[in-house]
């Protein structure tokens, strides 16, 4: 089985066992490096899925809560490399599969071949970078999938549905479906317009749907999970992590 196959494949157990997939993200090494590893544990033990956010200067699809994690992890040092080298560390110990979230500029500056054969030893099945237009993206993706990696791709509900198609077909391990047109981290809740767009984007893809923006409650996962595969949960578990809490009772309180 190819990497970016474990994400499809986790998504739909969850899925063949009567729920939607969970995918918690973290953003790496916060709030404390030292934690890291523990913390990813932990989340992976609950989650179907777990993102894992690399820490950047300019977040510019991130609200608040997730730019100001990023600001503190890189304050203390977290970088790409030595990220690889903690999940190194704990090769075997992680239950989930792994995807990373990264902004363009830190997977650039490591080398995509590179990046290629670190994510594939350390555990890593695919990538979401939030930044990278599709049109530019075709270097990324070659050295990715030479090696069974996956490129996550983005849609919206303004993606136009030729966009929407070309999209749902280059997407590997699962679509990304943003609920909002507008970063991350937002309290209002979801739109009430969801279930065409989603429903839509189902329809558009070979591979599983996770939704994501917005969703912060048992509630939201619920409302997504009748269209979608998976629910994102970000913003929201990082505010539980912020206030030195245990993940695993707001995760597992997510999963009905």
């Amino acid at each position: 089985m190819k990497a970016h196959e474990r994400l499809s494949a986790a998504i739909t157990a969850a899925t063949d066992l009567g729920r939607t997939a969970l995918v918690p993200f973290i953003t790496a090494g916060y709030p404390e490096p030292k934690d890291f590893i523990a913390t990813l544990q932990d989340v992976a033990s609950v989650g179907d899925v777990v993102e894992i956010g690399i820490p950047f200067s300019d977040p510019m699809a991130d609200g608040m809560t997730i730019q100001r994690s990023s600001f503190i992890a890189l304050q203390k040092g977290v970088s790409l490399k030595w990220i690889f080298d903690q999940l190194d560390s704990a090769s075997g110990e992680i239950d989930a599969p792994l995807v990373i979230m990264s902004y363009l500029n830190p997977l650039l500056a490591f080398g995509f071949d590179a990046l290629a054969e670190r994510s594939l030893a350390a555990g890593v099945c695919g990538f979401i970078v939030p930044d990278l237009p599709f049109e530019e993206s075709d270097d990324l993706r070659a050295a990715l999938e030479a090696r069974g990696l996956g490129l996550i791709q983005l849609v919206t509900p303004a993606t136009p549905d030729a966009r929407l198609k070309k999209l749902c077909d280059a997407s590997r391990g699962f679509v990304y479906a943003v609920t909002i047109t507008g970063i991350t981290g937002g309290g209002a809740g979801l739109p009430t317009d969801l279930a065409d767009y989603l429903a839509k984007v189902v329809s558009f893809s070979t591979i599983p749907v996770c939704a994501g923006f917005g969703i912060r409650a048992a509630e939201d996962i619920a409302a997504v999970g009748l269209y979608v595969s998976g629910a994102i949960v970000g913003s929201a578990l990082v505010e539980v992590l912020e206030r030195g809490e245990d993940p695993k009772p707001f995760l597992k309180s997510l999963i009905r």
